[in-house]
């Protein structure tokens, strides 16, 4: 394939050969834009792929430098520039657009791929994902790590309070791998969502209606969306994109924020994504009981679960007549009382993390004596209270 920008009438022929297509929202990104291109072309395998970037906004010198990288790099490159409305100028819209124009000259069995502008990935980053996507896995969830030199700049409070919130949250998904197994993706694996590493077939990108037009959080919202399909989702933990550092940052809400925000005040709750151990334990279990209601509605099942999400089954007859699991569980939690998400004090992070690891304790105890064990919702049954 030729190298260089494409043009629009010779786009769909350059990439139809493509196994995977990147897509790259790109705002003045000077300063990383030429590590970011350079890494994802230098790829090691026998896969063909191409990139997709839309550059929005920009006002510093990202044009000029990828308009030079897309003539001498050795893979086929689409550059789009676009100025945006200032309410639409931000991630989720953006990577929307290069998601959508991704989708479009996929061909065949061509996944999509997305990273940031100011990621490097490893250079087996698109053979890794591929080779997991086709064992039957609809999408693929890499982790982000900040880029070493710019780690040395952030105080070390911040590290410790960060690797904390990143344990708790490991202990809290161990907690939902054992009372609620995923075939699809299990132990090791990790818990984040970051549009810094994310691969998804393109029958699967569609079926859960695109990237959603959010930001912050684009990233973790379609994840939530690919759940409402019964997708096949990986969380991959050897599949890392090193991201910068930076404090200021082109999105807002995304990480920069947060580090910056963090420099000057400590916040009052951990990621909202991350709720008490008692309730991880009641959600995962009620969750596996809904699978398995799901599968088989008896009404003696029926009646066992709205008694313990406080549903009439009324209701949760008519969530078993969606499409979809996912999108039915998606709404009981929406609307049972007993799964609203409480916040976590950073102030009460340690007790949590204490009745974590006395919850796991009697998991891993109880996986090995009875691997195939189901467990009821009672929070005594693991030495914790139900109020966090």
């Amino acid at each position: 394939m030729e190298a260089g920008a494409i043009s629009a009438e010779t786009s769909e022929e350059a990439f139809k050969h493509c196994a995977a297509i990147i897509a790259i929202p790109v705002r003045n990104e000077q300063d990383y834009i030429e590590d970011c291109l350079r890494a994802l072309s230098s790829q090691t395998g026998e896969y063909s792929y191409g990139l997709v970037l839309i550059l929005n906004n920009c006002t510093d010198e990202t044009p000029a430098i990828v308009n030079h990288l897309a003539a001498e790099l050795p893979i086929p490159i689409s550059v789009t520039s676009i100025e945006l409305p200032v309410q639409m100028a931000n991630s989720g819209f953006s990577r929307r657009i290069a998601m959508e124009k991704a989708a479009l000259l996929a061909r065949g069995g061509a996944v999509l791929m997305t990273t940031d502008a100011d990621g490097r990935v490893p250079d087996n980053w698109v053979e890794a994902n591929l080779s997991i996507l086709r064992r039957g896995i609809d999408a693929i969830a890499g982790r982000a790590e900040l880029d070493p030199i710019d780690a040395v700049k952030i105080p070390k409070a911040l590290h410790e309070d960060d690797a904390r919130e990143c344990q708790y949250g490991q202990l809290l998904d161990e907690i939902y791998m054992l009372l609620d197994p995923d075939p699809a993706d299990p132990w090791p694996r990790h818990n984040e969502h970051s549009g810094a590493s994310l691969a998804v077939t393109l029958e699967a990108y569609r079926r859960a209606g695109g990237m959603p037009v959010v930001s912050p959080g684009e990233d973790r919202a379609f994840f939530e969306a690919l759940k409402k399909i019964d997708a096949r989702i990986r969380h991959a933990p050897e599949i890392a994109v090193t991201v910068s550092g930076r404090i200021v940052g082109r999105a807002v809400g995304g990480m920069a924020d947060t580090i910056r925000r963090r420099l000057f005040q400590r916040d009052i709750y951990i990621d909202d994504q991350l709720e008490p151990a008692a309730d991880a334990v009641k959600r995962a279990t009620l969750r596996r009981a809904f699978r398995a209601a799901w599968k088989n509605p008896t009404r003696a099942a029926l009646e066992s679960i709205a008694g313990s999400v406080s549903l009439d089954r009324a209701t949760l007859g008519r969530l078993m007549s969606f499409e979809y699991c996912g999108a039915a569980w998606a709404e009981l939690e929406r609307n049972s009382p007993v799964l609203i998400r409480r916040s976590v004090l950073v102030s009460d992070l340690g007790n949590q993390m204490t009745k974590a690891f006395s919850i796991l304790s009697c998991l891993r105890k109880e996986a090995v004596s009875t691997p195939q064990s189901t467990h009821r919702y009672d929070n005594a049954l693991f030495g914790v209270e139900e109020v966090a």
